[in-house]
């Protein structure tokens, strides 16, 4: 890994919101995706009104961490488990990522965690059991119904990659942010 780097930026909700979230469309790939992946409590369906979520607060602070790989790793070709350990690996850096977000929260700020929640090593929705962490458990802009890949190649101007063929992507972005200047 050659660098990583932190990416911000501040935007007013309702603006957000009118143009990067549909909750009726998105909510269903994430329910797709739980089907395939596993289910997780910061996905839904969930047993509230995601609008009253976003208009509650008047400003979002997009966070994206972006991992940049180095040319020894791009150039090499992994065996597709080997891949899978390297992906899964990073992926457990969102936890160490979601401690800044955490540090930002107070009365008027919700942190939003970047992506699937990772922080057991299986969620506790799969068995109908409830959340063992609903204090570090934050719900993601995706679950929310935002379109996350157009959100960071829109702010941040990179599109998102994949590893295929056995490579790694160029680089990994992870992204989640904070809702503040609660209303």
């Amino acid at each position: 890994m050659s660098e990583i780097k932190k990416l911000t930026i501040d935007v007013d909700v309702s603006d957000y919101v009118e143009k990067y979230v549909n909750f009726d469309e998105v909510s269903k790939l994430c329910i797709e995706e739980q089907e395939t992946l596993g289910y997780n409590w910061n996905y839904p369906p969930f047993d509230f009104d995601v609008d009253e979520v976003w208009n509650s607060y008047n400003k979002l602070k997009i966070i994206a961490f972006k991992i940049d790989f180095s040319a020894e790793e791009l150039e090499h070709t992994f065996e597709e488990m080997e891949l899978e350990y390297i992906l899964k690996r990073f992926e457990r850096m969102k936890v160490k990522f979601m401690n800044e977000i955490y540090m930002l929260e107070s009365e008027d700020a919700l942190g939003l965690f970047l992506g699937k929640c990772n922080l057991c090593m299986r969620c506790t929705r799969e068995f109908n059991m409830p959340c063992k962490m609903p204090f570090k458990m934050r719900y993601s802009l995706e679950s929310l119904g935002a379109y996350t890949d157009r959100t960071v190649e829109d702010f941040f101007g990179y599109p998102i990659k994949y590893a295929h063929d056995g490579k790694l992507p160029e680089y990994l972005i992870f992204v989640g942010g904070l809702l503040y200047d609660k209303k």
